[in-house]
């Protein structure tokens, strides 16, 4: 059975696209753009607290860990709703996306208790340390430190290109434990505070003029051992588990919709120049591609190695297309619209660098899907 044939799915959206028009609050939808700092951030706050009131919080996790019970299919789901919806994005993504998996897949039963709630009720904000300045595509070579203490670490360095971190309470940080040993075993996943003394968080301006992320500076941060995810030396296995789910379906079909406006738009401002709806033309049947394989991938989800195989080529197939589009929206010089081309154009040079860049992905897709040699 597809999943277009799935009735309890359809009123899964049904309900879902009900709740998301009377939940999202009025002062998002209408007064965005005139709404302060503050206001932004407190209402993105509540949204993480609504949507575990309504049972819309950790979807697909199993439901012993605090989850709904449900599959990838309703998670994929709701976040094409909610996009469609234009309802705030939380700070929870980091938490419920990438931490609680892996939590689930690797932490003790005392960390999935300790952990698990407060990421689903919204109380507690995660962020992702794995970029520094010297290791972004190539993780492997990250350099913070985490240096034992008694029966803990102390951890020294930078990471960089962090989501949240300003106001995170936790980081999912990748550290380096045993300089000694041999690449790829020489790491360790850590579970840090981020509220503690010697964390200094600076946010980045990017080109397009907003902030999206930040450098984080740590100086002699303590992590106890309870605070480590997996074993010593292990931490290059747990990242791969964050890793998967970061560039995953769920990824894929939220940036999907935004695309799918951004389609739109380019449709509508190509109309009128020459050879330029040819253009534009091609980029819709390239963006239908995209959602074709997120709902592919979905089916696959009870087949780790398959749904691997059809998640693998979501990043780099969405993210250079959202760059082509933008470049041709550019170049058709609408007037009307001139400013959003302008900030995504700026906006989109990055994603075909973060969460992997298109080269790593490459090189994915060559070695783990088509079996070629290194």
């Amino acid at each position: 059975m597809t999943l277009s044939e799935r009735a309890d799915l359809a009123r899964f959206r049904e309900d879902a696209a009900r709740w998301l028009r009377e939940a999202v609050p009025e002062r998002w939808r209408s007064q965005r753009s005139s709404l302060s700092p503050a206001e932004l951030t407190g209402i993105r706050r509540d949204w993480d607290k609504q949507l575990h009131r309504a049972g819309y919080a950790g979807l697909s996790l199993p439901a012993e860990y605090g989850g709904q019970g449900l599959g990838l299919a309703e998670e994929v789901a709701f976040h094409e709703l909610a996009a469609r919806a234009h309802a705030p994005e939380g700070f929870g993504r980091i938490g419920k996306i990438l931490t609680a998996p892996t939590l689930i897949a690797h932490g003790t039963p005392e960390q999935q208790a300790r952990f698990l709630p407060g990421i689903l009720s919204g109380e507690q904000i995660w962020c992702q340390g794995f970029s520094e300045p010297g290791a972004g595509s190539d993780l492997a070579s990250v350099s913070t430190s985490a240096r034992r203490d008694g029966d803990g670490y102390r951890v020294t360095g930078q990471k960089i290109w962090t989501s949240f971190a300003d106001v995170a309470d936790r980081s999912l940080l990748l550290a380096k434990t045993n300089p000694d040993a041999p690449r790829y075993r020489n790491l360790s996943m850590l579970l840090l505070d981020m509220r503690q003394p010697g964390v200094t968080v600076r946010p980045i301006k990017q080109i397009s003029g907003v902030s999206h992320f930040a450098e984080v500076f740590f100086e002699d941060v303590w992590v106890a051992d309870e605070d480590r995810l997996g074993g010593e030396s292990e931490g290059w296995q747990v990242a791969m588990t964050v890793l998967q789910n970061e560039r995953g379906a769920i990824e894929g079909i939220t940036r999907y919709v935004e695309m799918r406006g951004d389609m739109d738009l380019l449709l509508h401002c190509c109309a009128a120049r020459v050879g330029r709806t040819l253009d534009a033309a091609d980029f819709e049947v390239r963006l239908e591609l995209v959602r074709w394989q997120v709902s592919k991938a979905v089916e696959l989800a009870n087949d780790p190695a398959a749904f691997a195989r059809a998640s693998a080529v979501l990043k780099v197939t969405w993210s250079e297309l959202w760059q082509e589009m933008t470049q041709l929206a550019i170049a058709a010089s609408c007037p009307v619209h001139r400013a959003h081309w302008r900030h995504q154009y700026l906006e989109t040079r990055a994603s075909s660098i973060y969460s992997g860049s298109s080269e790593i992905q490459r090189n994915i897709m060559a070695e783990r899907v088509l079996g070629l040699p290194k």
